[in-house]
């Protein structure tokens, strides 16, 4: 398979970035009490959700006979839900800096739900 055609990796998506910094210092081992886990929050439309889910019940599924193409498997539709999050975002940022640009009054209601979006994410992502 060329380079062109195989699935993006997370070693991949780690290395999309450009100008990346490492970390000032480590990430503290204890939970930050401004960040709640707010799993009542979707992060994708529900159908993705369930499709992720059954391609995931079929790689694990598949560990039995070919243990090594199910490791790749699952890191692959991690890398695409880890890429299908961040066009998510991108977009509902694109939309909000769209109204901003346009001279639209964004309400405080409508950034209130943005940030509660990217609470909800930052909350499951350091969830331990």
């Amino acid at each position: 398979m060329s380079d062109d055609t195989r699935p993006m990796s997370t070693a991949d998506l780690a290395n999309a970035g450009e100008n990346r910094q490492p970390p000032q210092q480590p990430a503290p081992q204890v939970a930050d009490p401004q960040v709640r886990d707010d799993t009542s929050t979707p992060l994708l439309p529900t159908e993705e959700i369930g499709e992720l889910r059954r391609q995931w019940d079929s790689i694990q599924t598949g560990f039995v006979d070919e243990p090594r193409r199910a490791v790749e498997d699952a890191d692959a539709l991690v890398a695409a839900a880890m890429k299908r999050l961040a066009e998510v975002f991108a977009s509902e940022r694109s939309q909000l800096e769209g109204q901003w640009d346009r001279g639209d009054n964004v309400s405080t209601e409508d950034l209130r739900l943005a940030l509660q979006r990217y609470r909800a994410f930052f909350g499951r992502l350091l969830a331990i």
